[in-house]
């Protein structure tokens, strides 16, 4: 992991569980702002014990459970490292998995729900989010790429920013700087029309023979609504940017 350093820019730590969940369009954003290092930690790289060297830390999804420590062995060092991040004010965005870690790093609940969430599916913004920093003055409702089988109780003292009727923890923030997305907001469009075929197991799994059906209906949905979601992700991430360059400032103020 090297991390090209550019004078004045925010150093973001992106935290890749799985090869076909990349940054997608957070990572689009972030390049543009910030200097950018990825960890893959279940092919072998460490995770960092601390934050030390970043400025904030995206931790994306993938297909496992969040409680599989046995197959992941890496998780136990990834909770660690959101505890430490949100303890010392470094700014945390969670995605899917990513969320669902944050929600166990705090001890709370991730299980099956029974379904499967997948396509471009309505997600409304709840009274908090008017007020919140990254999501004030969006429509309060929004269509953003699902794909997952599990979900999460909250932690104790966050705040529900985001909620549906099937799974009613959609996005969450704990503190001021640590954000959990549990819907799909980074994927690019070649990635959302991807995403039923790489989770084909979990389609098949819950839709059987119409597994097929429920695919051309997501393809159909990434035609109507991709515009809608990417906009909805540049926008927060470069609102999270915006609040990991102040929490860096705040930080540099306080060590000075």
């Amino acid at each position: 992991m090297v991390v090209a350093r550019r004078a004045g820019r925010p150093r973001i730590l992106i935290v890749q569980n799985c090869p076909v969940t990349p940054a997608g369009i957070v990572g689009q954003v972030a390049l543009a702002r910030a200097d950018v290092a990825t960890i893959f930690p279940h092919r072998g790289d460490p995770v960092p014990r601390t934050a030390a060297g970043f400025d904030g830390i995206v931790i994306l999804g993938g297909p496992m459970h969040a409680g599989d420590d046995t197959g992941y062995p890496a998780f136990p060092a990834l909770l660690a490292l959101i505890r430490r991040c949100h303890a010392e004010g470094v700014p945390l965005f969670g995605v899917c998995l990513g969320a669902q870690l944050i929600a166990r790093a705090f001890a709370r609940a991730v299980y099956p729900y029974g379904g499967v969430e997948v396509g471009y599916l309505p997600v409304q913004l709840t009274q908090a989010a008017a007020s919140d920093r990254l999501l004030a003055g969006l429509a309060s409702e929004q269509r953003i790429m699902q794909m997952h089988e599990d979900s999460f109780e909250l932690p104790d003292g966050a705040v529900l920013l985001m909620r549906n009727d099937t799974c009613a923890n959609q996005a969450f923030r704990l503190g001021d700087t640590t954000y959990g997305f549990q819907f799909h907001l980074e994927v690019t469009e070649a990635d959302a029309r991807n995403f039923p075929r790489d989770c084909w197991p979990a389609l098949q799994r819950h839709f059987g023979t119409a597994a097929e059906a429920e695919e051309a209906r997501v393809l159909a949905e990434v035609e109507r609504h991709f515009a809608e979601g990417e906009a909805f992700c540049r926008i927060v991430t470069a609102r999270w940017l915006d609040l990991v360059e102040e929490a860096r400032a705040g930080r540099r103020r306080r060590a000075a």
